[in-house]
């Protein structure tokens, strides 16, 4: 009888598994460029708005999400040579090696978690919405990729589909209630955002970190009067305090620290100027790129929002609904621009001294930018502060990847993508922008290092969240 039942069951998933991961690879396949304006012409009909109106929304989005893969691209492209010349000059290879975030993505759609995850969590969202639990639309589909590639290492953990599909919604859960959590503050600090907040993991799993140090910086003597934000630092520093001349020194600094020599140093200063100008280019693009998905998005915001605000009966415990988009949206903040290219060099620095850690972080270091949209809010801008947390939880970052690195080799492994591979000489392969996320690392360690106990540690935790989240949207009414 259980050969049957497994034979059976095999059946129904093997076939259906298949043909759902033809179609969402196509999809995703597409990129947030083109599935965006998609779901934003779609999306905006369905409420109501002109489709000419909708789909220059969507478009207006897309083109935002071009803009930014071509100055990020930029950004490693010219980065990578420099931080790798570092890392020959002074012997700073490590075991094991930086695949980025496009590797965790392929993994997530091959195989059958990744099939089903989008039409599974978007059911779990709609049942949230439905009982109260949640407030937050997620329609930032690109960013499913994350709750897919924590159930493919569980899956190829474990074997089991039934835990990698409980590991994918205990995370959406507590994502989508972090969202809510955090999204009174991301409106309020962030302008044009009304209505707008984040369920992505990795992003959502810098907001613990941010709310313990805070409250730590906070009750060191001196170190609260150190309020300065970029604005601040403009004023105070002048032109050392922008973005764009911040971006062009650290750039030129890594183009020199890559020289072995004085003589080196003047022989590459054309080099060394370039990559100082293209860093600070980068500074200075980033920002006005994002302004387009503020443009695209407001009009569809705003009519989400009406709608389903006016759809609410009553006495509905789901008002005010909080539509769910990429931090894309603000990793332009000059705060967020101004720590992430400090950060660079210093998070490489340690990398090398740190004990336990085997990790280089090189391909995920343009991904640096997402650490922060949740965490300006909780620091107000606050630059040294802002700092310290992404310090800190980059450091704890570099040993969750350090953690997890061999069941993300062994994920890449099973899944067998064309393509994307360890490379010789290197013991395993991870990513930044996946496993050195807390909640992340959390649950995959809860469901299968801890197996019964922890998974129901993780689902009481998800259930616990949602309590406390269904309470504040009845009180909120």
């Amino acid at each position: 009888m259980k050969e049957i039942l497994e034979l059976a069951f095999g059946y129904v998933i093997g076939p259906g598994a298949a043909v759902m991961k033809q179609a969402f690879g196509y999809v995703i396949g597409l990129g947030a460029a083109v599935m965006m304006p998609v779901i934003f012409t779609v999306l905006g009909t369905l409420i109501g708005i002109k489709f000419s109106r909708a789909l220059k929304s969507g478009l207006l989005v897309g083109v935002g999400f071009v803009g930014l893969g071509v100055v990020t691209a930029l950004l490693t492209s010219s980065l990578g040579p420099a931080l790798k010349g570092m890392t020959d000059l002074y012997h700073l290879n490590l075991p094991f090696f930086d695949l980025g975030w496009p590797a965790a993505a392929a993994v997530a759609y091959s195989c059958a978690v990744g099939a089903f995850i989008i039409p599974v969590c978007l059911g779990v969202n709609v049942l949230m919405l439905v009982i109260g639990t949640t407030r937050t639309v997620n329609i930032d589909l690109w960013n499913y990729w994350h709750f897919a590639f924590l159930g493919a290492m569980v899956f190829f953990a474990t074997g089991s589909l039934g835990w990698a599909f409980y590991a994918a919604i205990v995370l959406y859960i507590i994502t989508l209630c972090m969202a809510d959590f955090t999204a009174k503050g991301f409106q309020s600090y962030y302008k044009d955002m009304d209505g707008i907040s984040i369920p992505q993991p990795f992003c959502q799993s810098f907001t613990p970190f941010a709310v313990a140090i805070s409250w730590v910086l906070d009750r060191i003597p001196g170190f609260s009067k150190l309020d300065i934000d970029a604005e601040g630092m403009k004023k105070r520093f002048g032109l050392l305090g922008e973005p764009l001349f911040l971006g062009l020194l650290i750039g030129c600094g890594i183009g020199a620290l890559r020289c072995d020599s004085w003589k080196g140093v003047v022989d590459s200063i054309p080099q060394i100027l370039k990559l100082g100008v293209t860093v600070g280019a980068v500074m200075e693009l980033i920002p006005r790129i994002t302004g387009l998905f503020i443009e695209g998005l407001k009009p569809i915001s705003q009519a989400v929002q009406e709608k389903l605000t006016n759809s609410s009966t009553p006495n509905s415990p789901t008002l005010n609904f909080s539509i769910g988009m990429s931090p894309a949206l603000v990793i332009g903040h000059p705060t967020t621009l101004v720590v992430s290219i400090l950060l660079i060099p210093v998070i490489l620095f340690l990398s090398v001294f740190l004990p336990g850690n085997k990790f280089l972080p090189l391909a995920s270091l343009a991904g640096m930018f997402y650490l922060f949209p949740c965490v300006l809010p909780i620091t107000k801008g606050n630059v040294p502060k802002t700092f310290v947390i992404g310090l800190v939880a980059l450091v704890a970052g570099l040993f969750f990847v350090t953690n997890l690195t061999p069941a993300f080799t062994k994920a890449i492994a099973a899944a067998n993508c064309d393509g994307i591979a360890v490379p010789e000489g290197f013991e395993g392969g991870a990513a930044l922008d996946f496993a050195s996320a807390l909640w992340c690392w959390s649950i995959y360690h809860l469901t299968v290092t801890l197996k019964w106990i922890g998974a129901l540690l993780a689902g009481l935790l998800a259930l616990g969240m949602c309590a406390v989240n269904f309470v504040r949207i009845r009180r909120a009414k």
